[in-house]
């Protein structure tokens, strides 16, 4: 391959010098982020080659920087079992637990700051020489890893495997003028912004991000714990009261109507193109987005759906990966829903909230969380929960979120059954 670098003693050097970096961050280190910033665009190539991983080294870093279609061509040419006698092999280990399989998905799945080995064994494996970047600061004293690992991230790709994504989508969008077209999408954006600045008063973490889909949005948490996801779920829950308390107080088609899909998978993380630098705003691709985007076809208006998973999550309490499903992890949100207590819609304080899966009362006593298999235009099939939040408040009427088991005769699915769950309260 022409493009390919061959091996060196010593990486190639590329000297900073310093360009303005808009959007990052302000103060004393915007500076040296700049001069960072300036030297990454230039081994991005306006975004022919992708900044792989990174290390520290000495006054600069060390960076791996391959064409953005090595990428792909290194899928499953190189995998695990490959290079698993290397002794610099950090990948090689079990992932039965359905964390990806092949070597360069692993790469890109893992953090892009890595030990100088391990920098040295993805070079030698994937056949690029790495570059050498002189900073005017020693990293991690000059200016902290976290901030440079923030930097490389716009000039990268990423893959996780276990963050929840929530999708709103506006009811009938195609319908309406276009004027009433942008102030649905605003009355709706202002829900969602809403919605944080009533968890950040609750201290309750979550930075989300969120890209359009011409007819909603994709929103999903930045953080990669149970707790995140947990916390995604509980953001999901004030946006629709927020939607549903101006539905109640608007007039014409100012406010929209909105059906909802939760779920937790894997996707891709890249920053696009705006002129001729990356943006500062990340966007996502892959399994959880194509699940979600298959389910709100099938939602009806108002309508809760969340997908069935059965993922890893990291708890960052324990710092150990534990395997949750769906039913279980909807336990933990109400479980956790108590933080939100206090909380004010409208101004009027929630008393509290529950939030359940769906279901019928079994002869037994216990109550069966129904499961829908639904069917795409492609005929492909895929599993289901109806999903119900109920938010009380002291002074006003509840807000009742989602449809009802006697509500769903329109919900089209093609089969059903029932899964364990705790006896109802």
């Amino acid at each position: 391959m022409a493009d390919k670098l061959r091996a060196r003693k010593t990486p190639a050097t590329v000297l900073a010098t310093g360009a303005p970096a808009s959007g990052l961050v302000d103060g004393a280190d915007s500076e040296k982020i700049a001069t960072l910033d300036h030297a990454l665009h230039a081994l991005w190539a306006l975004g022919r080659n992708v900044v792989l991983v990174w290390t520290p080294s000495g006054k600069g870093i060390d960076v791996l920087v391959i064409p953005h279609y090595a990428i792909l061509d290194s899928y499953g040419s190189a995998a695990l079992g490959d290079v698993s006698g290397d002794p610099f092999d950090y990948f090689a280990a079990d992932f039965s637990d359905g964390r990806p399989k092949s070597f360069i998905e692993d790469v890109i799945s893992s953090p892009k700051r890595v030990a100088q080995n391990q920098l040295a064994h993805i070079a030698r494996v994937l056949g690029f020489a790495p570059q050498h970047v002189v900073l005017p600061f020693v990293p991690g004293k000059g200016l902290g890893l976290d901030a440079i690992e923030a930097i490389v991230k716009r000039y990268s790709i990423s893959y996780v495997e276990d963050r929840a994504v929530a999708l709103f989508d506006i009811v009938g969008f195609s319908l309406y003028t276009p004027l009433e077209q942008v102030t649905q999408l605003n009355s709706l954006a202002y829900s969602v912004n809403a919605a944080y600045s009533k968890m950040l008063r609750k201290k309750i973490a979550i930075s989300f991000a969120r890209t359009t889909t011409g007819d909603g949005f994709y929103i999903w948490n930045r953080d990669r714990t149970v707790q995140a996801n947990v916390n995604l779920y509980h953001f999901m829950h004030l946006v629709l009261a927020d939607n549903a308390i101006a539905r109640s107080k608007s007039k014409g088609n100012t406010t929209p109507k909105l059906r909802t899909c939760f779920h937790v998978g894997g996707h891709y993380e890249f920053y696009q193109s705006e002129g001729l630098s990356p943006t500062i705003y990340s966007y996502i691709v892959g399994d959880v987005t194509i699940e979600l985007a298959r389910m709100i076809e099938r939602a009806m208006p108002g309508q809760v759906l969340v997908g069935n998973f059965w993922v890893p999550m990291p708890d960052k309490e324990t710092g150990r990966l534990v395997k949750i499903d769906t039913a279980a992890f909807i336990e933990k949100t109400q479980a956790t829903l108590s933080s939100l207590k206090g909380l004010e819609l409208s101004g009027d304080e929630v008393d509290s909230i529950k939030c359940y899966l769906t279901g019928e009362r079994m002869p037994n006593d216990s109550f069966g969380i129904k499961k829908y298999l639904i069917a795409d235009k492609h005929g492909r099939t895929r599993s289901v929960y109806n999903a119900k939040i109920n938010i009380y408040r002291r002074q006003a009427d509840p807000i009742f979120l989602g449809v009802q088991n006697k509500e769903l005769v329109g919900f089209k699915h093609v089969g059903a059954d029932f899964i364990d769950a705790k006896p109802s309260e």
